[in-house]
């Protein structure tokens, strides 16, 4: 029996954003119950929000778990870098996918 979808190791590549970087959510969060101080499925990021990233984790050895602080709501919510797009980095073709350097 197989053990699921295998998933790629992201942190064996640079991350893709760096503090300080500009970037807007690609899609809504909701608090997953990871959050305190807010309800379970509380909305926490809007797709199209603007924010700055704070700070760089990993999660489970695999995972860039990227804080990024939403000036407008006043909070700082983990993200994984496929919620985001960088806004500094627009003209580069790769900004919005993975490439190899």
């Amino acid at each position: 029996m197989g053990l699921g979808r295998e998933q790629e190791v992201e942190i064996r590549k640079p991350p893709r954003f760096m503090p300080g970087e500009r970037v807007r959510a690609t899609r809504h969060i909701r608090n997953d119950g990871t959050y305190p101080g807010r309800e379970i499925g509380a909305n926490l990021v809007r797709k199209g929000d603007e924010g700055y990233v704070r700070d760089i984790g990993t999660f489970l050895q695999q995972f860039y778990i990227y804080a990024v602080e939403w000036f407008d709501r006043g909070t700082v919510v983990g993200m994984r870098a496929h919620e985001l797009i960088s806004l500094d980095k627009s003209g580069d073709p790769c900004a919005e996918i993975t490439c190899g350097h």
